[in-house]
């Protein structure tokens, strides 16, 4: 039996795009591919690569950089409501330090 996506991670370019951070997922792979993001401060190169609840991501942005920490997965792209549930901006504490 094949197994898509397990319930404990989630890859990050499909969590990026379900949290709404980019606009398509390949915008999710290419930035992902292109350096831009961060997992718990190191650096993450691989579109597949899986993310679990409780980790930050750090992503850089043409308008600027958001910190954002995992609180859930969504199995599809929701709204932009849906999506402000599935992580917590850390982006306004990461600025005040």
């Amino acid at each position: 039996m094949f197994v898509a996506e397990r319930e404990d991670r989630q890859r990050l370019d499909l969590w990026l795009w379900h949290a709404r951070v980019v606009r398509s997922r390949s915008a999710a792979t290419a930035l992902v591919r292109s350096g831009h993001v961060r997992v718990d401060g190191a650096r993450i190169v691989s579109a597949g690569h899986a993310v679990r609840v409780g980790q930050v991501v750090t992503v850089s942005l043409d308008a600027g950089v958001r910190v954002l920490r995992i609180r859930d997965f969504s199995p599809r792209r929701g709204n932009a409501t849906a999506a402000a549930e599935i992580f917590e901006d850390l982006t306004s504490e990461q600025s005040e330090k």
